[in-house]
This record gives C-alpha cells, structure tokens and sequence, in this order.
C-alpha cells in the first residue's frame, strides 16, 4: 500500500514536470491564468494545501487549452519529447472523468507519441496491432488487446482510404467522418487499451495517406502548371479556389511552393487544404480544356485553357468539394482550428 503522503509527494512531482509545458502553453495562447506560486517556485516538499492548489490549477488550465493549440504547440515546440508527450497522457488518462476534449486529446498525444518513439522509416506493413502496443506500452502498460466487434470498421475505412487516389476522393469517401463518429460513440470504451491502440494506429496511418495524397496533388499542381504555361496559358480562373479569376500562373507556382513548405506542419491543413483540392480541380479542367483546344484556331486557345480576359464575364463551373470538417487528432488535417485561416494530424 502507498501512504497518502507517498501519494502526494508523487502527485507534486509529476507536477513539476509538466508545469513548464503548461506555463509555455499559456504565455504561447496568451492564456490568462495566475501562476501557481508553489510550482512557480519549484519547491521540493509543500504542504498539502500547495499540492491541491496545484491540482487546481492544472484542471482550469485544462479546460482553457483547445485541441488545435495543444497539437500546433507539441508540434512546433522543443519541449515536446517523448518524456513530455508520456507525461501529459498519462495526466489526461488519470483523471476521473473524462469529457470529448479530454479524448481529442489523448488521442492526437498518443499519435504523437507513438510517432515519435516509432522508427522513421516504419512499414506500413510493420504498424499492426501488436506493434502499437508495444510501442505504447510505457503509456497504457501491458494490457489485453483483443479487439472487440465495434472496432471491426476501423479495417473496412484503411481499406477504403487507401484506394483513394486524390485528396478529393478521400474527402469524398467521409471516411475521416466516419472514423470519427466511430470514436465519439465508444463514450468512454474509447479508454479501453485495445481502443486506444486501435485508434492509434488507424489514426498514424491516416497522416501518412493524407501526406501522400497531399503530395501527389501539389506535385500534379505543379506539372500542370508548367504544361500550361507551355501552352501559352499566362492566368487561370481560380475563383472556385478562393484565388482571383486572372491568377498569374507564376504565382500560382510560388503558392503551391509555399504550401510544400506549410503542410509538413499537420495543423495548417484546414482551410488551405480545401484550397489545394480546389486548386488541382481548376488546373485538370483548364489542361482538359486546353488539349481540346489544341485542335481548334488559335484566337480560342487560351479561353479554352480556361483563361478569363479582360472582356470575358463567364464563370468557370464549380466544383464542389465538403465543407464538413471531421478533428484531425487521429487525422489533424480538417480541424477547423488548423491554420493561419483560422482553424488544423493521425
């Protein structure tokens, strides 16, 4: 048995440590929140009253702190290592109860842990279940992973997300929707071992389709364009991409550039994100067009590239793309709260 006061000399020492993550959170969010003075101070044995004062503090910090700050702040700051990542779990994991937001945000820490202590250059073949587990065991400890029949989904989305073949396609398939309603329903079955490392994993997977898609539709940008240009084609229509409808093309250029740059952080993938998928469906219409229009008189080439001139009024087609947005902490790329457009990581 441990004795109340082993208890609490724990307690405050686990405090310590997260103390200065949090303080940096706050002064990063401009959170306003007396300091804790105890904490502040470092001491090595308060009272008790300092160890609840603590306690407290931490909880009003909890209920500031949003998803999307937690995920842009752990990944960009240097304190976030494993130790740290451990640490704030196993803070979130302790507790009594937990709300929705507690579960968003276990389950964006244990991507992140898991992705960081996982070697870099993981099979996908290699992230079963049992590896998961293994990797996940200084958080969850060893634990039954058997999985229960509510979880049986989470194999039929991977599949279905894995044969997408654009970011269109995956963000038409609701796949991120339905894996998060998934989640939302288990209540708190979610904190079971099996789910956590289920959801981990389903979870990691994701980003590194997301990433890949992501990638293929920037570089597909990109070798439109310069096809395009070859073609004679100076400015695109790209209003159904939130761009101008005389958008020079050596700008789109350093755009999609910019954006190479910007999503290696998984919290910029909201609203630009929706922008990139637009923006690779303007550029297929217009290289559509413009091989049509190869084999017609010259003066109509570049209308049909899908050029907007000076005297031109027409408005290009609009392609339809969700504005639905489903949390990326399994999947951080449609958080609403994501990016400098704010918003928004598996």
């Amino acid at each position: 048995m441990t004795s109340p006061s082993n208890d609490l000399a724990t307690e405050w020492k686990d405090a310590l440590q997260l103390y200065p993550l949090y303080a940096a959170l706050a002064r990063e969010f401009v959170i306003e929140l007396p300091v804790c003075n105890d904490l502040e101070a470092g001491q090595n044995t308060p009272p008790q009253e300092s160890v609840e004062q603590a306690r407290q503090w931490f909880a009003d910090m909890d209920q500031r702190i949003q998803v999307y700050q937690l995920r842009q702040f752990l990944q960009t700051s240097a304190l976030a290592g494993e130790d740290a990542l451990r640490n704030l779990l196993q803070h979130h994991l302790r507790k009594p109860q937990h709300s929705d937001t507690d579960r968003d945000k276990v389950d964006f820490l244990l991507v992140q842990y898991f992705s960081l202590a996982a070697p870099s250059r993981l099979e996908d073949t290699d992230v079963d279940v049992q590896y998961v587990a293994q990797v996940l065991e200084p958080v969850l400890g060893f634990a039954d992973i058997t999985l229960p029949d509510w979880l049986a989904p989470l194999a039929d989305l991977m599949t279905e997300a894995n044969a997408c073949k654009t970011l269109s396609e995956l963000l038409g398939s609701k796949v991120l929707e339905k894996s998060r309603k998934l989640k939302t329903s288990s209540q708190e079955n979610y904190y079971t071992p099996a789910a956590m490392v289920s959801f981990t994993r389903f979870s990691f997977l994701m980003r590194r389709v997301f990433f890949r898609l992501m990638h293929g539709d920037l570089n597909a940008i990109s070798d439109g364009l310069r096809e395009l240009e070859a073609n004679g084609v100076a400015t695109l229509d790209c209003r159904r991409a939130q761009f101008s409808a005389e958008e020079p093309i050596a700008r789109l250029r350093m755009i999609c550039q910019s954006w190479k740059v910007m999503f290696h952080a998984e919290y910029s993938s909201g609203q630009p994100l929706r922008m990139l998928v637009d923006l690779r469906n303007v550029i297929d219409h217009a290289l559509e067009k413009s091989q049509k229009g190869s084999k017609q008189p010259e003066k109509t080439k570049s209308a049909a590239a899908g050029v907007q001139s000076a005297t031109s009024g027409s408005d290009a087609p609009e392609f339809e793309v969700s504005r639905q947005t489903a949390d990326w902490s399994e999947d951080a790329l449609a958080d609403p709260h994501a990016g400098p457009d704010d918003s928004t990581e598996s």
